[in-house]
């Protein structure tokens, strides 16, 4: 089978030149989070790309969760990952965890010992860092180093058997002590722990590192290309002898791309972990965070996150993609399916004067500018309507061209209405404009030649629905808010969420649900909010404002 290269990446290129040569018959990858906390768009980068090689190459895919320890994981992380993958447009092959494998991981550890390649070792975490050395110096050998096996055995097995305190032993694996790479340097491969296990209860009380459990997993699993984020290149020798040492049938391959960073925001599940324990947001899945729940809930679509992570592409060199990147493929998704409505998000009341008192009527306006598809509706109409106070200026600035005394300006799908007077409370502030309107204009007729420079939405006060608003900016201020010392919880932007409470016409938000989207008139795309909206008390999360200046160079 003849392969497409072009618009390829270096990864694909791998996969493309394994399957060429038989080296595979097919592949296998996996996505392995820690289920430590809840997933950000940067794992979504990981997400599409695994789940989208096998898909492209009609591989396998196996989801896998490194649940190595215990005391930072929890079954909610599990249960909103695998929501997250699936929101996405994903499902694995195969589902298994770490832990499904502590038994043959234990078995490789002892014939690590047997082979005179680990050994347990009683000096502190301090200490171990001490006789690391540094990048420059080498490290030196502990004074455990040189146990015999039959020594380790024992003393490991007793590891197991829970006779030492948390952090008295480690197991080390034996390698150099001088390399220049200090992930080489005696790697720890087992701590003591006595913590229950969300899978094996207290079975155990001892649990393989990370660096040493990966590995294992991947080989085990029959893992063709462990894809996985450039930060572990360093750890790719160990990885590597991990699978030789412990003598695994199958060999996977570990290949390195560059993680995404995004301007405003933090890419780290510890650094979201304080903002949710710090009380600086609504939880894992505020509309600020950028966790896929956090997205998902802020009314992000997936569809725009898979474009987004598509465009980006995939690299070996660190860069930082600026975040209205994403907002881009978001809008670009959301304008062509996101039906009209008519909301006043800080409302002002606009009394037409000469309406007749007491009636209404209905106004026809389009569901979608440019999809005649999606129809028409009937809104009702009445001479007390709100609008927007940034709709009026008591004293018009240069080329304002929408409501000020004297001037006329269309109502969206209604008439022209001309200001006449304002009504002001003791403070000065205006509370009411007083117009007048043209019955012949109604619905863009009757014009006679004359022409507005403006036109405004609206909704009838008479018979509208109570709304709050949620708006949004970037969480962090600065784009690299640890950038000469600063502590990113310092750059934390107070304007982030600004609430706003005013009204949306009943027709265009009528039987709305949770997560369902709209597009508000000159106001931006909303979701209707999944955790504190309900239909007596309507809370929209404004999804992204309807323009911007940042374009995708064709």
């Amino acid at each position: 089978m003849a392969y497409d290269r072009e618009n390829s990446n270096f990864i694909r290129n791998i996969i493309i030149d394994d399957l060429e040569s038989k080296k595979h018959d097919s592949i296998i990858t996996r996505f392995p989070p820690e289920p430590n906390g809840y997933l950000h768009i940067g794992h979504a980068k990981s997400i599409c790309l695994n789940f989208g090689l096998a898909r492209e190459f009609g591989g396998r895919v196996n989801m896998r969760f490194d649940d190595t320890n215990p005391v930072k994981e929890d079954v909610e992380y599990i249960e909103s990952i695998k929501n997250d993958v699936r929101w996405l447009g994903f499902d694995w092959n195969e589902l298994h965890f770490a832990s499904d494998y502590f038994d043959e991981m234990y078995s490789r550890a002892v014939l690590l010992i047997k082979k005179g390649l680990a050994y347990v070792d009683d000096l502190t975490a301090e200490e171990m860092k001490e006789y690391r050395g540094t990048l420059t110096e080498p490290g030196k050998d502990s004074p455990y180093r040189n146990r015999t096996v039959e020594e380790n055995l024992d003393l490991f097995e007793r590891m197991k058997n829970g006779e030492f305190e948390d952090g008295a032993k480690v197991l080390r694996a034996k390698i150099d002590m001088a390399s220049p790479n200090i992930n080489l340097r005696d790697p720890a491969i087992y701590r003591i722990s006595h913590s229950t296990h969300h899978n094996t209860g207290d079975k155990w009380c001892i649990y393989p590192m990370y660096t040493f459990a990966h590995p294992l997993e991947d080989a085990i699993e029959g893992i063709t290309h462990s894809i996985c984020t450039v930060e572990f290149e360093a750890q790719r020798p160990f990885y590597d002898w991990v699978v030789k040492e412990c003598e695994m049938p199958k060999v996977p391959r570990q290949i390195e791309f560059a993680r995404l960073n995004m301007t405003n925001t933090v890419m780290s599940k510890r650094k979201l972990k304080l903002l949710v324990d710090n009380g600086i947001t609504d939880g894992w899945d505020d509309p600020r965070m950028p966790t896929v729940s956090g997205l998902r809930r802020r009314g992000y679509t997936p569809e725009a996150i898979r474009n987004f992570c598509a465009e980006i592409g995939v690299s070996k060199a660190d860069s930082v993609v600026d975040s209205q990147m994403l907002d881009f493929f978001l809008r670009e998704d959301l304008q062509p399916k996101s039906p009209l409505a008519m909301a006043v998000i800080n409302p002002l009341k606009l009394v037409i004067t000469n309406y007749p008192e007491g009636e209404s009527e209905e106004i026809e306006i389009e569901n979608h500018a440019k999809n005649e598809e999606m129809g028409k509706r009937m809104v009702s109409f009445s001479g007390t309507l709100y609008v927007e106070r940034d709709d009026f200026m008591e004293v018009p600035a240069k080329k304002y061209h929408r409501l000020y005394p004297g001037n006329e300006v269309r109502l969206k799908g209604g008439y022209y209405v001309k200001c006449n007077d304002i009504i002001k409370d003791e403070n000065g502030e205006v509370t009411e404009i007083h117009c007048t309107y043209d019955p012949a204009t109604k619905s863009g007729s009757g014009f006679e030649g004359r022409k507005v420079k403006a036109t405004i939405h609206w909704v009838d006060a008479n018979n509208c629905r109570p709304a709050e608003f949620r708006l949004y900016e970037p969480l962090i201020l600065d784009n690299d808010p640890e950038n000469e010392g600063k502590h990113f919880l310092d750059q934390i932007n107070e304007n982030s969420l600004i609430i706003k409470n005013g009204f949306v016409e009943k027709t265009g938000t009528e039987g709305i649900k949770p997560g369902e989207r709209l597009q508000f008139i000159r106001n931006g795309f909303f979701c209707l909010d999944t955790k504190y909206s309900r239909q007596d008390n309507l809370v929209f999360n404004r999804i992204v404002p309807l323009k911007s200046s940042f374009k995708i160079a064709k």
